[in-house]
C-alpha cells in the first residue's frame, strides 16, 4: 500500500465515516479515485486534506467531505444520467462516473476543462463528456438528467436548472450569499417541484447567465 493509498483509507474513515455518510457506493467511489492525480504535483502531499485546495484559475477542488455529501444527496442507483456544473479538476466528475451511467460535465473555464477530461480519459473513464461553456444555463441538449450537481455557490436556483430535471430527478446546488451557502435539493415531480435545505457550505461563485454578475433571474 503506497502512502497515497493510506491516507485515502484514512479519509474516508475519519472525514466521511466518520462524520455520518452512509452511502455505500459513495464511500467505494472515494475509496479508489486517486484524488492527489486531480491537483498540482506540487500540492499532491496535500491531496487528502480536510479541506479545498486550489487547482488554478481562481478554483478549488472540493473538501472531500462536501463531495461526499452532494453525491450521497444524488441517491445515485447506477442507472443515471448525470449533468455536473463545475466540472474544475475532475475529481467530483470522476466519483459520479463511478455511481451513474453517463456524466455530462460542464467547465466554463477551458484551460481546466481541458485538463479534467486528460485525467479521466488517462484514469479509463469514458462514460463522460465535458463541455466548455456557461454551465448555469445548463446542457438542454442533453436534458433531461436525473441528477444535476452544482459545483459553485449561486445567489439563487437557476430556472433552466429545474426546468432539465427529469420526472423524479434532484438538483443539489449550494445557494445563498457569497459568505456562505446551503446545499438545496429540488426535486421534480410532474410540474411540482420542491425544495430541501441541507448542508451549510462555502463554494466558489458560479458565473455564467443565471450565476453572479449574470443577468438572468433566479428562482428561490
Amino acid at each position: 500500500m503506497s502512502h497515497f493509498d493510506a491516507q485515502r483509507a484514512a479519509m474516508v474513515q475519519e472525514q466521511l465515516e466518520g462524520r455520518n455518510i452512509y452511502d455505500q457506493r459513495v464511500l467505494t467511489a472515494m475509496r479508489k479515485i486517486p484524488r492527489e492525480r486531480f491537483v498540482d504535483e506540487a500540492m499532491r502531499e496535500r491531496a487528502y486534506e480536510d479541506a479545498p485546495l486550489p487547482i488554478g484559475s481562481g478554483q478549488t477542488i472540493s473538501q472531500p467531505y462536501m463531495v461526499a455529501r452532494m453525491c450521497e444527496l444524488g441517491r445515485f442507483e447506477g442507472s443515471e444520467r448525470v449533468l455536473e456544473i463545475g466540472a474544475g479538476s475532475g475529481y467530483q466528475t470522476a466519483v459520479l462516473c463511478e455511481l451513474a451511467r453517463s456524466v455530462y460535465a460542464v467547465e466554463v473555464r477551458p484551460e481546466l476543462g481541458y485538463a479534467a477530461l486528460r485525467r479521466l480519459a488517462t484514469l479509463g473513464y469514458h462514460n463522460v463528456e465535458i463541455g466548455v461553456f456557461d454551465g448555469s444555463c445548463g446542457w438542454p441538449d442533453k436534458a433531461p438528467f436525473d441528477v444535476i450537481l452544482v459545483a459553485a455557490g449561486a445567489p439563487q436556483i437557476p430556472p433552466l436548472l429545474v426546468d432539465q430535471l427529469a420526472e423524479s430527478g434532484r438538483l443539489i446546488i449550494p445557494v445563498g450569499p457569497r459568505q456562505g451557502q446551503r446545499l438545496a435539493v429540488v426535486t421534480r415531480k410532474g410540474e411540482e417541484f420542491s425544495t430541501e435545505w441541507t448542508t451549510p457550505c462555502t463554494f466558489v461563485d458560479l458565473v455564467g447567465r443565471f450565476g453572479w454578475g449574470g443577468d438572468g433571474p433566479g428562482r428561490a
